[in-house]
């Protein structure tokens, strides 16, 4: 793995990727700033823009994005109490409470030095340990992975937001849109009713654009696009001290520890991070009093926590095929759209490249840093532009990506046909994670079935608990982790109602 790291880290020094990473950074905050355009859209409208560049260009371009919205929703979350993004919902028990009190650069600032420090240090550690971590998956055969992905299938499902049966009815939909089109073992078309453009089955990256990015539209729509505060806020108070970090560098440093853990585990995501990261600095805090009434380290907390889950999620994405997330699994379509499928062989066939587009997710944290200080005054006046204004080019974004991806029509009903099912869901309260991981895993779920079926000879049982011991072990942890998960994710829910209740 060093050789392949040698080999790949100067490929991530390209003037277009420095360019092009600075300006996904930029996009990022912007979005991240604009109160309702998630993260997770950003990405799915930016996502064919990787298309048509190397994929030491297009994949850090994407990376970049990631970094500068989740840093970006903190800022709407100090400003004005609006979270920009799920991310950044713990921020608002502080950061609105610094600004009542004319402290509202100083948390700024604070915001992003943490999320900076957090996504460093977690992005260097997922560099030394994606290596050996690579080697171990290579040493998977069907029966290992088919157990790993069926673990992180429920342990997704569990970790939904909402009720677990409503993230299960998810997931099963999920499983039923990946069996249309052919039969990965026997080649035999399915659900299909003789339609020819199905035979191939659903095309990814529409899907992905539709249930992602159109939902947020038609939401906007519905409520006439309006600014959501009147006038902006500013940027006030003193420049954060040295001092101050020194002051919250301990919680800093736990807050990146748990976050890169829950990033390492498919369906946890920067939420649960956040909130956990919060919970744990008023924990340990000598002042816990303090919290929500205007403390610095609440602020840093959840920021280095939820920046922190972005590099480990690229773990299971990069040595399994298993996206972590709803931003993994826009990167997976990236990567398979640029020829790279992730998964056990994709370190040996392209390591150098892997390591480079590594290399290159540390770099821009510099850049991010660099980038979010200065452009700061900017993006804090960002939450008072009218989302009718930028609705028309969100669409027209939606529509060129996905009909890019194949210059095929019909990618264009699938894009419509996600986007309407995502925007009902979202009105219903159902959380489209569990679908989309089952639309993407459940192929390779059913391939890797059949081959340990087939490996068996018919002594099933026999064949997984005596002969494999790794996936043995897996199928017996699967239901105890699911349910410490879910219980934790939903005392997590509990915590959040009641505090919402209480500031009633």
């Amino acid at each position: 793995m060093w050789d392949l790291f040698v080999s790949g880290a100067p490929l991530a020094f390209r003037v277009d990727t420095f360019m092009m990473m600075s300006i996904g950074v930029l996009l990022g905050i912007l979005v991240g700033a604009l109160p309702g355009f998630t993260t997770t859209m950003a990405l799915a409208i930016l996502l064919p823009l990787s298309f048509f560049v190397d994929p030491l260009v297009g994949i850090p371009f994407l990376l970049a994005v990631t970094k500068g919205g989740i840093f970006g929703g903190s800022i709407p979350a100090i400003l004005v109490s609006i979270p920009g993004t799920g991310a950044s919902m713990a921020t608002t028990f502080d950061g609105p409470a610094l600004t009542k009190k004319g402290h509202s650069r100083k948390a700024m600032e604070m915001a992003l030095f943490a999320s900076a420090f957090g996504d460093t240090a977690s992005s260097i550690l997922t560099l030394f340990l994606i290596g050996p971590i690579a080697l171990i998956a290579v040493k998977f055969g069907p029966p290992e992975l088919a157990a790993i992905i069926l673990l992180s299938l429920v342990v997704i499902t569990a970790s939904a937001s909402g009720v677990f049966i409503k993230g299960l009815v998810m997931l099963v939909l999920g499983l039923f849109f990946g069996l249309i089109g052919q039969d990965p073992l026997g080649g035999v078309a399915r659900f299909t009713f003789d339609f020819f453009p199905l035979r191939s089955g659903i095309p990814l990256l529409p899907m992905l654009i539709g249930v992602f990015a159109l939902p947020e539209v038609f939401e906007a729509v519905e409520r006439k696009g309006a600014a959501l505060v009147a006038k902006a806020p500013g940027r006030e108070g003193q420049r954060l001290t040295l001092a101050e970090f020194k002051r919250c560098f301990r919680t800093i440093l736990r807050s990146t520890g748990i976050g890169a853990a829950i990033g390492a585990i498919p369906g946890m995501g920067q939420v649960i991070a956040a909130m956990v990261g919060y919970s744990a600095a008023k924990n340990a805090s000598d002042h816990p009093e303090t919290f929500g009434k205007g403390e610095l380290e609440g602020v840093a907390a959840p920021e280095a926590a939820n920046n922190a889950v972005n590099a480990p999620t690229l773990v299971p994405l990069l040595t399994l095929g298993i996206p972590g997330d709803n931003l993994t699994a826009i990167l997976l379509g990236a990567f398979v759209a640029n020829g790279l499928r992730p998964g056990p062989q994709l370190f040996e066939e392209q390591g150098p490249l892997v390591f480079g587009i590594l290399v290159a997710m540390v770099v821009a944290n510099v850049l991010f840093l660099v980038i979010g200080y200065l452009t700061i005054p900017f993006f804090a006046r960002i939450v008072t532009i009218r989302k009718s204004l930028l609705l028309p080019l969100t669409v027209l974004f939606a529509l060129t990506g996905a009909y890019a991806y194949q210059s095929n029509e019909f990618d264009l009903f699938i894009l419509v046909f996600f986007g309407i099912l995502g925007y009902v869901a979202k009105k219903l309260r159902f959380d489209v994670s569990p679908m989309v991981m089952g639309f993407i895993l459940g192929p390779v779920f059913e391939y890797a079935l059949g081959q340990t079926l087939s490996m068996s000879q018919g002594a099933f049982l026999h064949f997984i608990f005596v002969d494999r011991p790794i996936a043995s072990v897996v199928l017996v942890a699967t239901p105890v982790v699911t349910y410490l998960l879910w219980r934790r994710s939903a005392n997590l829910r509990r915590e959040q109602a009641a505090r919402a209740d209480a500031e009633k």
